[in-house]
C-alpha cells in the first residue's frame, strides 16, 4: 500500500510540474527544426569533404610507396 501511495504522490507532483512548463508554439518548433536540419546538412557536407580529402591523400601515399 505504501508503494501505491508514493506512486500516486509522484504522479500528482509530475502533473503539477508539467503545468508550470511552457510549451513551444508551432512556429518556434518549425524554426528550431529548420535550424537543426541546416546544421546537420552543413556538418554532413563538411565530414564528406574531409573524408574525400583524406581518402585522396591516402591514395597518393599508397601510390608513392607502391602499395
Amino acid at each position: 500500500m505504501e508503494r501505491l501511495r508514493r506512486l500516486k504522490q509522484f504522479v500528482v507532483e509530475v502533473v503539477a510540474e508539467l503545468k508550470k512548463s511552457t510549451w513551444p508554439g508551432r512556429r518556434e518548433v518549425y524554426g528550431t527544426t529548420v535550424v537543426v536540419i541546416v546544421a546537420v546538412v552543413i556538418c554532413a557536407v563538411y565530414l564528406w569533404a574531409v573524408d574525400l580529402l583524406l581518402a585522396r591523400g591516402m591514395n597518393q601515399v599508397f601510390r608513392v610507396f607502391g602499395q
